[in-house]
C-alpha cells in the first residue's frame, strides 16, 4: 500500500514522465494507470486488491435445478449422485447437465448424504459354491428382509430374491408365514415365470437350511436340489457375504419400510411399484448406469411340471428315504433325515461294512452296518 500510494503521488505531479515513473516501480503503463485512476475516484481504498470471485459464475446451478435435484433425492432416498444425475438427464434431455461432482456437492450442502464405514469380509461357509456369475440366472440370492408394522400393525416380512448379475430382483413380496410350503410355493411361481438358476445363494436360517440336519440341508433346500441347483450358504453370522442382497434390503428400509402403508394389501403394492423402479428407472453404478432390467433375461432352464427323480451312477444301492427319515439297508433301517423324506439316496459301497450316502452330488455322511448309524459329513466342508 505504501509503494502504491507513493507511486500515485508522484504520478499525479506534471514533472515527472510517467512511463519512466512505471518503469521504477517495475510495473507496466496500465496498471500505472489503474491505481492513479482508482485512487482519484476512491481514495486509499482504491489502492487495495479487489477480490477475484467473478460477479457471475456460469456453473453456477439455477435454483429450479436443485430444488429438483433435492427432490429427486426425497422420492429416492437411498439414490446417491451419480444415480440421480443420470434420471436428472432422463428427465430433462435437452438441458445442460451439470457434472457428478455438482450433484454429490448439492446433496451434501442439503445434508442427504450419509458415510458409512465398510466392513472387511473373510471367506468361510457350509455349503459353498463360490464363484462370481458371467450371466444372468447364473446366481440367484434370497432372503428374508426384517419385518415392520404397517399402520393397522400387520406384520410385514417380505421374502426377496435377486439375479446376482443383473442386479434385477425377481420377488421382493410379503408372505403370510415363512413356513417351507409358503416359501416353496413362491419360488414355485418364480421358476414358473423366470426358469431356474444354476445356484442359490442364502443364510443358514430357517427355511432355507436346517442346523440340525446334514449339510445343513433344510426341505426346501433339498427340493432345490432335486431340480439340479446348486446351494451356496454364506458362514452364520456373516451377512456381508450376502452383501449386494443386504445394500438392496437397506434400500427397500429406507424407501418403503420407512413409510409403512395402512394394511398390507397396500404395502404389497408399494413393494411392487418399488421394484419396477428398481429394476427399470433406477440407474446402478455397478452396471455401468444400466438398470437391471436392461440384462437381465429369462433363464433357459425351464421349470418341471412333475418332480424330479435322483439318478446315481451304476454300482450304487438306490433307497428311499421314508417320511420319519429312515433308510432301509439288508433289512435294517438307518435313520438318516427327514429333510429328505419322499426322496432317493444313492448309497456307495465303501469297505465292507460301510456305505457313503448321497443325496444327488452332495455327499451326506457314511452309513457304518456294524452299529447301523449314520455319521453325518463335517457340516463346514459340505
Amino acid at each position: 500500500m505504501e509503494s502504491r500510494l507513493e507511486f500515485v503521488m508522484r504520478a499525479l505531479r506534471e514533472d515527472v514522465a510517467f512511463g519512466e515513473l512505471c518503469q521504477e516501480y517495475g510495473i507496466s503503463r496500465k496498471t500505472g494507470y489503474k491505481w492513479r485512476e482508482r485512487f482519484l475516484q476512491q481514495g486509499l481504498q482504491g489502492l487495495e486488491d479487489l477480490s477475484r470471485k467473478p460477479k457471475r459464475s456460469p456453473q453456477r446451478l439455477g435454483e429450479d435445478v436443485v430444488c429438483e435435484i433435492i427432490r429427486i433425492k426425497n422420492d429416492h432416498k437411498g439414490w446417491g449422485g451419480p444415480k440421480i444425475r443420470k434420471v436428472y438427464g432422463r428427465m430433462h434431455p435437452n438441458a445442460e447437465l451439470p457434472s457428478e461432482s455438482t450433484f454429490k456437492r448439492v446433496l451434501e450442502k442439503a445434508g442427504l448424504v450419509k458415510k458409512r464405514k465398510r466392513r472387511k469380509s473373510e471367506a468361510c461357509g457350509r455349503i459353498e459354491n463360490r464363484s462370481i456369475p458371467e450371466g444372468p440366472n447364473e446366481l440367484w440370492t434370497t432372503d428374508f428382509k426384517g419385518w415392520w408394522y404397517t399402520a393397522n400393525q400387520e406384520r410385514c416380512q417380505p421374502l426377496t430374491v435377486r439375479d446376482a448379475f443383473s442386479g434385477f430382483v425377481l420377488c421382493a413380496i410379503p408372505l403370510e408365514d415363512a413356513k417351507t410350503i409358503t416359501v416353496r410355493r413362491e419360488f414355485e411361481r418364480l421358476f414358473e415365470t423366470y426358469g431356474m438358476p444354476k445356484t442359490i445363494r442364502s443364510d443358514n436360517g430357517s427355511p432355507f437350511a436346517s442346523t440340525h440336519a446334514p449339510l445343513g440341508l433344510s426341505k426346501l433346500s433339498a427340493w432345490w436340489v432335486t431340480l439340479g441347483i446348486n446351494l451356496d450358504r454364506i458362514a452364520p453370522a456373516r451377512p456381508d457375504q450376502n452383501g449386494a442382497h443386504e445394500r438392496m434390503h437397506r434400500d427397500i428400509a429406507m424407501e418403503v419400510e420407512n413409510c409403512p402403508e395402512t394394511d398390507l394389501r397396500r404395502q404389497r403394492a408399494a413393494l411392487d411399484t418399488w421394484r419396477h423402479t428398481f429394476n427399470f428407472e433406477r440407474p446402478h453404478e455397478a452396471l455401468g448406469m444400466r438398470t437391471p432390467g436392461e440384462l437381465y433375461h429369462k433363464s433357459q432352464r425351464p421349470f418341471p411340471k412333475e418332480p424330479q427323480e435322483l439318478t446315481y451312477p451304476a454300482g450304487f444301492l438306490k433307497r428311499k428315504v421314508t417320511s420319519v427319515g429312515r433308510v432301509t439297508i439288508e433289512g435294517a433301517q438307518i435313520p438318516v433325515s427327514t429333510t429328505i423324506a419322499g426322496w432317493h439316496v444313492g448309497l456307495k459301497p465303501c469297505g465292507t461294512h460301510e456305505f457313503l450316502c448321497w443325496f444327488g452330488p452332495l455327499c451326506l455322511g457314511i452309513i457304518d452296518m456294524r452299529t447301523q448309524t449314520f455319521n453325518a459329513a463335517d457340516k463346514n466342508n459340505g
